[in-house]
């Protein structure tokens, strides 16, 4: 095998490598997915039992109602059962490079009506949700630029009644710009240079 062979094998592998863990989602069970629910049936966990997630009862649909999920299928909904007289919130913690960009973005809709909201943070990403749909779901988007090595991602409902705000498909991913400015990467973009400089040479 030639040397540029060799080069381009191992650019390609590192590249690839860099990549996946650049998208890699940060969270843990976003879709809602590791407690089984039978289908068309809800049910509702202490946060303690639902795999990656903090905080309050965390109540979990499949396909309940005829509502269906845009990611697996299975969602959650943030006005959880049962009723402890206060607003439901609920958080995950993940490890975060100070310095780097983070993309956030999840699922959201009503269940009952157009008033329901909930606000929302990651990091110093910060917003209220409040264009909430009735059998229509909407994506949500956005960054932040984490300032410790720990972030936190949290959603809390406004109402503190059990009826609405579904969520599904969190995802925490670092921006792919962690690729490009990688030391390693540029030492084999370099080595790629030398590689064809000498070729040329010798041509």
């Amino acid at each position: 095998m030639s040397l540029k062979s060799i080069y381009t094998s191992c650019l390609v592998a590192v590249l690839g490598a860099l990549s996946a863990g650049a998208s890699a989602n940060l969270i843990v069970n976003g879709g809602f997915e590791d407690n089984n629910v039978a289908a068309g049936n809800w049910a509702y966990f202490s946060s303690a039992s639902v795999n990656g997630w903090d905080g309050d009862n965390i109540e979990i649909w499949d396909s309940f109602g005829g509502v269906v999920a845009p990611e697996g299928t299975q969602h959650a909904e943030l006005n959880a059962h049962p009723f402890d007289g206060s607003v439901f919130s609920i958080y995950q913690s993940f490890a975060t490079v100070v310095g780097q960009t983070y993309d956030v973005s999840f699922f959201y809709s009503a269940r009952v009506n157009a008033n329901e909201q909930f606000s929302f943070s990651a990091g110093s990403l910060a917003a209220v949700l409040n264009d909430h749909v009735v059998g229509s779901w909407k994506q949500y988007t956005g960054s932040f630029v984490a300032s410790s090595a720990l972030s936190t991602i949290t959603f809390t409902t406004y109402d503190a009644g059990t009826l609405g705000n579904f969520l599904d498909g969190v995802v925490v991913t670092a921006k792919a710009s962690v690729v490009e400015s990688n030391p390693l990467v540029m030492l084999l973009v370099g080595l790629a240079g030398l590689i064809l400089i000498r070729r040329k040479n010798h041509a």
